[in-house]
């Protein structure tokens, strides 16, 4: 009873230090157009930045009792935290001047932005009038914007204790920041699935609909999925790197390196057309001091922007208007989906077909394994 008791605190303790992530998403029927044309997704990608930047702002309001009151935490590094909204802010006025270009064809959400002076000017005052058109969409997606920063924030808070993908420790790292405007990398983790499973559904369609992305791999599911049947096949037209030999947080634990070694030498082994040399750690935990060995193995962290939480209760529809959401706010991004889960791949289907004619490209994963 005393060992049943002291994990319960343990995890209750936990629990006050940092909160359970949310899983939050938007009805993309809120928003009264379709993105079937380059320029409205412009117009919507407009409106989603600064929805984001009103809520950016607003948190910039608090003081440091009451964000950490808002997050569900005992104490917040504000040095990590003001880094953290700083690159927000940053990414914000790229995105926006990016989606400025169609201006001429569709005035909708354009303003004068110049500056970073600017753009927070118009995160102050947006939503005083967006015109009825967009009447329906404002406070929902103001919902979702502040439980998104919330996710971000809350990472950044507790970035010290417990690393994540919210931030880099070095510039050898990436997450997607490489990428041009409009161009998204997919990325599917956690797999492979049994046979007959979920991942092979999930390469069939890629294949299929002339599409490809990263898939990183847990050594030990690699190693049972060999030993059930050949893999000939499984990963054709796609791109495999790894996720260590099983999904637990690299940072803490004493053998990280060898579980990087053993899957590497796995995926090498078994999957040499496929392979490029990142890794994508699980929960986006890693060490801070790892970087000499990650050097020494050729391999490099990557991150991802735009996660799917196609693991929580969101339903595949949901997974997807999330995404596409997220597309919108930051126009570039590696995004991530769980292609041992079942709600990957009908996400996947109704995003593509969602985007079809919305002028994004799809980073080629062999372009970005292997890229600097």
């Amino acid at each position: 009873m005393r060992i049943a008791f002291a994990l319960f605190a343990g995890l209750l303790s936990l629990g006050v230090q940092a909160a359970p992530a949310d899983f939050v998403s938007f009805d993309r029927s809120l928003w009264p157009e379709q993105l079937d044309s380059p320029t409205l997704f412009d117009v919507a990608s407009r409106a989603e930045i600064l929805s984001f930047a009103r809520v950016l702002h607003e948190s910039e309001m608090l003081d440091e009792q009451a964000l950490a009151t808002r997050l569900g935490l005992r104490q917040v590094n504000l040095p990590v935290v003001r880094a953290v909204r700083a690159r927000l802010w940053q990414r914000l006025l790229t995105s926006y001047q990016q989606a400025q270009r169609s201006c001429e064809q569709d005035a909708s959400f354009c303003y004068p932005v110049e500056s970073m002076a600017d753009l927070r000017m118009q995160a102050a005052t947006f939503a005083g009038d967006v015109g009825t058109f967009y009447t329906g969409w404002v406070e929902p997606s103001h919902q979702f914007h502040t439980r998104y920063l919330d996710e971000q924030l809350r990472k950044a808070a507790v970035f010290a204790q417990s690393t994540s993908e919210v931030d880099k420790l070095s510039e050898h790292e990436r997450n997607g920041d490489e990428l041009n405007d409009r161009m998204f990398l997919l990325t599917f983790v956690g797999g492979p699935a049994a046979q007959g499973g979920s991942t092979d559904a999930m390469t069939d369609y890629l294949r299929r609909q002339k599409l490809d992305g990263i898939f990183f791999v847990l050594g030990n599911r690699l190693q049972q999925r060999r030993d059930s049947g050949p893999l000939a096949g499984l990963y054709a037209g796609q791109c495999v790197g790894i996720q260590g030999w099983e999904y637990r947080s690299h940072a803490q634990w004493q053998g990280w390196q060898d579980s990087l070694r053993r899957s590497q030498a796995r995926v090498q082994a078994d999957l040499p057309e496929q392979y490029v040399p990142l890794f994508r750690p699980p929960y986006g935990q890693r060490r801070g001091d790892g970087e000499a060995f990650m050097a020494s193995q050729q391999l490099r962290v990557s991150l991802w922007d735009i996660d799917a939480q196609d693991d929580g209760p969101l339903t595949a529809e949901a997974s997807a208007q999330r995404v596409m959401t997220l597309m919108l706010l930051w126009r570039k991004g590696v995004i991530q989906f769980r292609d041992s889960l079942p709600k990957a791949q009908p996400a996947l289907e109704w995003l593509l077909q969602h985007t079809a004619q919305s002028g994004i490209g799809w980073e080629g994963c062999r372009e970005y394994g292997v890229g600097e």
